[in-house]
């Protein structure tokens, strides 16, 4: 194995294996920040020795080995250290001593530290943007240039992002644990929040040149799957990873060969990936098996299983669309949620139905700048033959919207109106 290959190799084991030894030397440390450089320490060592001594059989135990003999002979040398740090330093030399396979039993509670490294890397004492960040460096293994690149924004903007988001955990004196009670509750919906926004970045990006950016996708679902398997009697968890399986069915069909955006009414079905919705639907199901009352994701995956279950959008079933929307739009009301049930109404019931409703969100101030209301509105005009009201519609939408792709697809709907509404003259 050549050099290059082992460090594509080390590449691909970081990605694997770092949350985990992150999780398990924070729960040593009880210091995300410190566990984090400490698991880069192994890093390094990990590309210094490995390329002569060859990939160990076990590398993720390897890199946890490496980076808590680190730890202990941190705490040895630092005598200026903080007494906590000290009690834990001879705490982790007593279990050296007393349990030979000390490894083994990091591993043991595995899931219990990815639960509690996903609590902390949500947490709401963190900003949305942190909490994303940090998420991905600390449990998707992600490099700050990906992250940065991923949103869009610069390398040291993520890197101070990511450094005062470990700085607040600290300050906070943010705890590495499960939580109980309500605070599991409010806390989960933070888990669920963040990586919804990070599937949904990756699903339909807010800006740049790309339409879809499948890496983050399949970031939140694994994230989603894992969390899934963390915790088994979550509802809402399980509601989440199938609105996320069922969405990420429909990837390919999404873009057309230059990457241009091929919007759902018309995809090619069959270009959906059935194995995906396949795991969606399992999810939906047990969701609803978990509790009689759906949350918010499990109302959304069920709708995204009655688009799922449809040959096509004239054989889906819009009335039930329509039916969750209101019982979406009742747990979670929204202006979104209402532009979203005014196009399943305009499908159930005409489009005049649908843009009627539509009018009254104009007034939204939380919609002003929203570039999907005038969009919608554009193609509801054009369905009702007042084209020159959808054209200005379509432009608007498209001086909104920050993505360019998306851009060039309402400018161009925009100018196809003109040149018809030019022919029909």
């Amino acid at each position: 194995m050549t050099a290059t290959d082992i460090h594509r190799t080390i590449d691909a084991v970081w990605k694997m294996e770092a949350a985990k030894v992150i999780a398990g030397l924070t729960r040593i440390v009880r210091d995300v920040g410190l566990a984090e450089d400490l698991a880069q320490d192994a890093l390094v060592v990990a590309l210094e020795q490995w390329p002569e001594s060859g990939v160990p059989n076990n590398p993720g135990a390897w890199l946890m080995a490496t980076a808590k003999h680190r730890a202990i002979d941190l705490f040895r040398r630092n005598q200026l250290l903080a007494r906590k740090h000290e009690e834990v330093g001879r705490e982790i030399e007593v279990k050296q001593m007393a349990m030979p396979n000390f490894d083994a039993a990091v591993e043991d509670n595995i899931g219990d530290d990815l639960l509690s490294l996903m609590f902390i890397s949500c947490h709401p004492v963190l900003s949305t943007e942190a909490r994303a960040a940090l998420t991905l460096r600390l449990l998707g293994g992600l490099t700050t240039d990906e992250i940065a690149r991923a949103f869009l924004a610069s390398e040291p903007a993520i890197a101070q992002r990511i450094v005062r988001a470990k700085r607040t955990l600290a300050d906070a004196h943010v705890l590495f644990e499960v939580p109980r009670g309500r605070e599991l509750v409010a806390r989960l919906s933070s888990v669920l929040e963040v990586i919804y926004l990070i599937f949904n970045e990756g699903y339909s990006a807010t800006a740049g040149e790309d339409w879809i950016r499948p890496g983050l996708c399949e970031e939140a679902l694994r994230l989603g799957r894992t969390l899934a398997e963390l915790a088994p009697l979550e509802p809402e968890v399980h509601g989440l990873v199938a609105l996320m399986e069922i969405q990420a069915s429909r990837m390919k069909a999404r873009v057309g060969p230059s990457g241009e955006p091929i919007l759902l009414f018309d995809q090619d079905r069959a270009r959906w990936d059935q194995l995906l919705i396949r795991r969606g639907l399992a999810a939906l199901d047990r969701a609803e098996e978990l509790s009689a009352t759906r949350g918010s994701y499990t109302i959304q995956a069920a709708i995204a299983a009655c688009h799922a279950r449809a040959r096509s959008p004239e054989e889906t079933d819009w009335a039930r669309i329509v039916s969750l929307y209101d019982a979406l739009a009742e747990l979670t009301p929204s202006p979104v949620v209402q532009l979203n049930r005014a196009v399943a109404v305009s499908m159930a019931s005409g489009p005049a139905a649908g843009f009627e409703l539509t009018e009254k969100l104009t007034s939204e101030l939380s919609l002003r700048n929203y570039h999907l209301l005038p969009s919608v509105r554009g193609d509801l005009l054009t369905k009702l033959g007042r084209l020159a009201e959808a054209r200005a519609e379509f432009a608007r939408a498209a001086s909104l919207t920050q993505n360019t792709r998306e851009r060039e697809l309402l400018l161009s709907r925009a100018e196809r109106l003109r040149e018809l509404d030019w022919s029909i003259l």
